[in-house]
């Protein structure tokens, strides 16, 4: 028998629980890579700043928050996002917070190239 783990029903997932994991850095990179990539992918497959029982952490408050789903395909856990259970539960909350991580990220980026052009010149 399969190992499965617990998710919450989306009618019971509380704004106040979804944001508050949405307020850690690291779990909005999670929820960013899995809404601009493959939107099945193995906690392996993130390249995150932290330790692997700290990566597990992150992953468990995004899954009982009610944000990923987590699923055991062998020894690996597949994650996946809950764009459509989210959007009906806080319509748009997801996509302006991905939207915005998005455009903190590329305001970041276009920062360091104006520094590299400086210290360049």
């Amino acid at each position: 028998m399969a190992r499965e783990l617990d998710h919450p029903d989306i009618g019971t997932v509380s704004l106040d629980t979804v944001l508050a994991a949405l307020a850690d850095p690291i779990r909005r990179e999670i929820i960013t890579q899995l809404s601009t990539g493959h939107n099945d992918q193995a906690c392996i497959a993130f390249d995150l700043p932290v330790s692997k029982s700290t990566s597990t952490h992150h992953f468990r408050v995004l899954r009982e928050a009610g944000l990923i789903t987590q699923r055991y395909e062998g020894t690996a856990i597949r994650n996946t996002l809950r764009c459509e259970d989210m959007d009906t539960r806080f319509p748009g909350l997801l996509d302006a917070v991905i939207d915005a991580e998005c455009r903190t990220r590329s305001q970041g980026a276009n920062r360091l190239v104006g520094v590299d052009a400086t210290v360049g010149a």
